[in-house]
């Protein structure tokens, strides 16, 4: 006879075999060499689930007296459902999702009038909602839900489905994806329907959260992980424009983005606002015509709180999210400072940090196999130590993307500055050295929008910019980090535009060598010579030292090649176009350029001598 104690021992045994083969049967993660492999059984998109729900918030931005719900939708394997799988989150969210305005006539600001003036008005377009239900976005899919991540997409405020007004770097921007990852945390509610009380949980979650996505959609990320949100592990913003100041101004100056003459914030606003059409009414008046007009001051280019408010460099205190950044060095339209800025002060506090930049245009986001390692280890927890690698990751030139060279940090560690001085003869070519040679004096041009950088460069007599060069390389010489240049100068008038284009001489048009072409720019206002915050009118005849960073770079300039200095007026390309005619007068004694050089003066001195 089996003793009754025997019998449930059996049992047991019984039930660890019964539930161990069946938990072999489940579909799980799987990794190697540190990053999450693509499971046969997460492949099938007929087998994922999709669904969509609102998270509610905890503000009100349309003003109907109701907390603004989130528009979400999340598409998962269906392990999440028949076998009870928990899987980590990949979140995306976007203003763009439901739709943009259409491109028309007087839709960006006129561009061609005096400094100081703000030109003709604008018109105004409406957004036709696009899209169906439950589908927001069907962007990172195929790559993420394979490997064992569940996607979800959610539209910004006052976009889509969404409640709300679109702000365009406003408070209600980061504290609605901070909210939705609250929900995938179980900190929040979620409901089946905009208006309805049904609620819905994430029972899918494991509660850690990555986020990612390009240009605007890169920028949300960080502005998600600048509120400190428990549950936001790690983020990859691509391209991401981290300041609306920076992006629609440079220092002090009205400045377009590359590709957008014209545009400025409440053009964005427009371009964007697909949200509820009973809503666009009031929100223009509260944000558009009223915040947004006060506070963007196309008249001065002044920088002032509204900006502020908008920079998240100044709300990274809490942050706490792993941080690789991409962008690339080319990118005039969302310009690679915005990135370098973020990726020091994240440096600056510890976070764990890494940052791509490749030698192209905008967007194009790190290796696969870069956001793998990422998300793995600050998602999935598998320790496969990529917050040891190395911090810094360029494509060099004429490299793949996916094949760039590590160093231990940007700039180059063993970046040091050098400073550079003119001497006269830019009308055609002047030289650019490292040694000062005293009693240049002065130089002048004539401002005239109708002539492109390109040009500028490529003349070899204009007295429409001033160009300087250095004798032609006879060894390649690596540039890694920022240039500052300071110009001495005064206008015949009271207001005047500087563009500063730092090139490879000569300036080709060969598609081969495009990239080597513009090695970085700049611009400014002299009026704000003193403070970005404060310009005041120019005294014509009299000088004012303007000092200000270009853009950050890592480009290795070739033997045979010139670095030359191009000082003009205003760009075609990116500033407004006063009429032809302003005088500048440059004084050399007063003027240096400082560029970060890989082996410092020794280095310059083998490349030139």
């Amino acid at each position: 006879m089996i003793k009754k104690h025997s019998v449930l021992g059996l049992f047991s045994i019984l039930f660890l075999i019964v539930t161990s083969g069946f938990a072999q049967n489940k579909t799980v993660p799987v990794f190697e060499n540190g990053e999450a492999q693509i499971v046969e059984g997460f492949t099938n998109p007929q087998d994922w689930i999709r669904h969509d729900l609102w998270v509610e918030t905890n503000f009100d931005t349309d003003e109907d007296g109701k907390p603004d719900r989130m528009h979400v939708s999340v598409t998962r394997p269906k392990q999440t459902d028949t076998e009870d799988l928990k899987l980590p989150v990949i979140y995306v969210t976007s203003p763009y999702f439901a739709g943009v305005a259409a491109d028309l006539p007087g839709v960006m600001w006129e561009v061609e009038h005096e400094l100081g003036d703000i030109g003709k008005v604008r018109v105004h377009p409406e957004v036709t909602r696009r899209g169906e239900r439950p589908i927001i976005s069907n962007s990172h899919l195929r790559k993420w839900v394979p490997r064992g991540y569940i996607v979800v997409h959610s539209s910004s405020p006052g976009t889509g489905l969404s409640d709300g007004a679109p702000t365009i770097g406003g408070l209600n921007e980061a504290l609605a994806p901070k909210t939705v990852v609250e929900w995938l945390c179980g900190k929040a509610t979620g409901f089946t329907e905009r208006e309805g009380n049904e609620p819905v949980t994430a029972f899918w979650s494991t509660g850690k959260v990555g986020m990612t996505g390009t240009s605007y959609n890169g920028t949300l990320p960080l502005a998600a992980a600048t509120t400190g949100v428990e549950g936001l592990e790690a983020i990859i913003p691509i391209a991401p424009n981290t300041s609306s100041y920076h992006y629609y101004r440079s220092n002090g100056l009205v400045r377009s983005p590359g590709g957008y003459l014209g545009e400025d914030i409440d053009v964005l606003y427009d371009f964007v606002h697909s949200g509820a059409e009973d809503k666009r009414p009031g929100n223009n008046k509260r944000v558009r015509d009223t915040e947004m007009k006060n506070g963007m001051d196309r008249q001065t280019g002044d920088l002032n709180d509204f900006w502020n408010d908008r920079d998240y460099l100044n709300q990274m205190a809490p942050m706490k999210a792993a941080l690789l950044m991409s962008h690339g060095f080319n990118d005039w339209n969302v310009m690679p400072e915005h990135s370098n800025r973020i990726y020091q002060k994240a440096k600056e506090m510890g976070l764990p940090t890494q940052l791509y930049y490749h030698q192209f245009g905008h967007g194009g986001p790190p290796p696969m196999t870069m956001m793998n390692r990422w998300f793995t280890r600050y998602l999935h927890g598998i320790e496969n130590g990529v917050e040891k690698d190395k911090q810094a990751w360029i494509v060099r030139e004429n490299d793949k993307t996916d094949q760039p060279t590590p160093y231990d940090a940007y700039p180059n560690p063993e970046a040091k500055n050098v400073t550079f001085y003119l001497n006269k003869g830019g009308n055609s070519l002047g030289d650019l050295t490292t040694k000062k040679n005293k009693k240049q004096k002065t130089e002048t041009l004539v401002d005239n929008f109708n002539i492109s950088g390109k040009e500028h460069a490529q003349a070899s007599n204009s007295n429409n910019r001033l160009l300087y060069a250095t004798p032609k390389l006879k060894t390649e010489l690596h540039i890694s980090g920022e240039s500052e240049i300071t110009v001495s100068l005064s206008s015949s008038k009271a207001a005047a535009n500087l563009s500063i284009m730092l090139v490879s001489l000569p300036y080709e048009d060969d598609a081969k060598v495009l990239t080597d072409n513009i090695i970085t720019r700049g611009w400014a206002d002299p009026q704000n010579h003193k403070s970005l915050r404060e310009s005041e009118p120019l005294k014509p005849g009299k000088f004012y030292d303007v000092t200000f960073k270009l853009q950050p770079d890592d480009q290795i300039i070739r033997t045979g090649q010139q670095i030359g200095l191009v000082i003009f007026s205003s760009d075609k390309e990116f500033t407004l176009h006063p009429k032809p005619g302003t005088e500048l007068t440059v004084n050399l004694d007063k003027t240096s350029l400082t560029l970060p050089v890989v082996g410092g003066l020794e280095a310059v001195k083998i490349a030139t001598d």
